[in-house]
Order: structure tokens, then sequence, then C-alpha cells
């Protein structure tokens, strides 16, 4: 048994649900939080922007770990309530790890693949590539990295930023991520004599949530059990390889399930530059550095793990 603890903000959302268990199958004493959806239970309801509440908090749980999940992860809402996300995304990320940081807890910061600009040509992106966010929920997550590493700016090697991609995995709604949200459109396009057009301009890099949850337990015991952890890297990347578009996403769906995608049809034209949000083109992460840790990078299959979930075993 493991007599530690770990901490998981945003524990009821697509991630952090992944998180938790990870700790869990571990043997760790896991505490979530949450807001909106928290039961009081499973989950403590903690408003993160609130210091009092996270400081309180962090005096009656006394964490080893914190894995900081809890963001307004959608662009289209960033851009609609750009005050609600950076007091989410950069104040309340701040407030958490100086308060962490002054109780010596081990921090990660789950960031994005939008920090980058994703220019044709420039991808893979190494963890210490330059930054260039082509929007704003881009540019606040990489405030909130900076924010997590300055709070710890006398203890090196006690906070790390972890990038990932879009994620997919088990999800109460579809609209949780941006991936399973495209088997509603599947399954619109069997039932509405209309045409769809899908993405079928930036690659994408569909991670799963399993996956990614594993990775943040085995770089918690890594750091915490690094005799020089100052010398370890504060900046890390965890991507699968799986390359694919929207549209090719949802050609695999219809597969998976044996419907016809005849009305489902590639939109090679990329961002709309009247646009409010502009999507990158390929933002594709090294995970180098992560490799570096010995640091295991294995990710599932796609079709395979929809194959699953989906109850569609066809041959």
């Amino acid at each position: 048994m493991v007599d530690r603890t770990v901490i998981v903000t945003g524990a009821t959302g697509l991630l952090g649900r992944q998180v938790s268990r990870a700790f869990s199958r571990k043997g760790w004493n896991v505490k979530g939080t949450g807001y909106s959806r928290a039961d009081g239970v499973d989950v403590l309801k903690v408003d993160l922007g609130n210091t009092g509440e996270v400081s309180k908090l962090l005096e009656e749980i006394c964490p080893d770990v914190i894995i900081h999940c809890a963001a307004e992860r959608f662009p289209d809402k960033v851009e609609k309530d750009p005050e609600g996300a950076k007091k989410l995304n950069v104040s309340a990320t701040s407030s958490l790890a100086q308060a962490a940081a002054a109780k010596g807890a081990f921090l990660i910061y789950i960031s994005t693949d939008y920090v980058f600009p994703g220019r044709p040509g420039e991808a893979p992106y190494e963890a210490d590539s330059e930054t260039s966010p082509p929007n704003l929920y881009g540019q606040t997550k990489l405030d909130g990295e900076k924010a997590a590493l300055e709070a710890y700016g006398s203890k090196p090697g006690s906070a790390v930023v972890l990038r990932v991609p879009v994620l997919y995995g088990a999800a109460e709604t579809p609209a949780e991520s941006a991936v399973n949200v495209l088997l509603d459109a599947v399954w619109k396009s069997q039932t509405e004599d209309i045409k769809i057009k899908m993405d079928h301009w930036a690659p994408r890099y569909p991670t799963n949530t399993e996956d990614a949850g594993r990775v943040c337990h085995d770089i918690a015991e890594h750091y915490l059990s690094a005799s020089d952890r100052a010398s370890l890297p504060t900046i890390l990347q965890f991507s699968s390889e799986d390359r694919m578009t929207k549209y090719e996403m949802c050609q695999k769906f219809a597969e998976i399930m044996g419907l016809p995608a005849d009305n489902i049809e590639p939109n090679t034209e990329g961002n709309d530059p009247n646009a409010s949000v502009q999507r990158p083109y390929d933002t594709h992460l090294s995970t180098k550095t992560l490799k570096s840790l010995d640091i295991d990078l294995s990710t599932c299959d796609f079709t395979a793990w929809w194959r699953r979930e989906l109850g569609a075993f066809r041959k």
C-alpha cells in the first residue's frame, strides 16, 4: 500500500476521472475536487478561484502531489467568456500553485498543444520549442504554465507542465470531448438528409485519457523518488502517434459501427479568416523529453479502443 495522497482538480472531468483512477489503482489516497458536478463525498466541492477554500483544502489534506486538470478547455467557450477563462486557467492556477509550493506538494499542471502556432512544416514541437498560441485558449494555458512554474521558482523540479493534445475516452456525454462528439455527427448524418462538412485539413493526434492518467501517475512517482529533482525537466509532453483529421475519425467511427458515411464531406479549406477562433494546422507534440525519463509512452490503439467502447467487433 502506497502511503501517499494526491489531489486531482477537475476530478469530475474527462481527464480528471481517469487520473483519479490511475492513482487509485496504484494504492494512492485520492482526493478529487470539482465544482458543478462535485458530490461532496468522492469529489469535494472547491472553488479554485477562492484562495481561502484552496488553502483550507491543502491544510486538511496535506497532499504529496497535486494534478491540476481543472480548466476551461474549449476554445469557443474561452472566446465567449475570456475573463472567466482567465480566472480559471491563469489566476486560479497561480493561487493553487503558490499554496501548493508553500506546502511542499509536487504539482503537475495539465496544458495543451495549442500553446504552439501549428504552422505547416513546423511540427513536431519539442518541449522547449518556441511557443506562440494561435488563439486565446492557448494563451490562457500558456499563461497558466508560466504561473505554475513561477510559483515554484525557488524549488526547481517540484512542479512540471504536462502538455497533451486532443483527448478522448470514457465520457459522461459525447460533448465532453472534441473526439467523442464526432459520434454525434456520424449519427446525425444517418438520420437527417443533410450533408455535414467535416475538417479534413488539420491533422490531430487523439490521445486516450486512460493513457494520460497512467503517465501522470508515472511522472509523479519518478519525480518523488528522484535524488536530484532539480535537474529534471520542468516541461513534458505526451501524445499518441495516431494521426488523423476529424473527417478521418468520422470515417473510422462509421466503419466501426457498420454505417455509411456518404453524408459526411471532407472540408479542406482550413481556417475561416473571419472566424473568432483560429485553429492551428499541426501541433504534433514530440515526446522525446518524457522518453528520456524512461516513462512508458505506450498508447492504446484508437480503432481497437472504440470497437470495445461501442461494442462493435466487426470482422
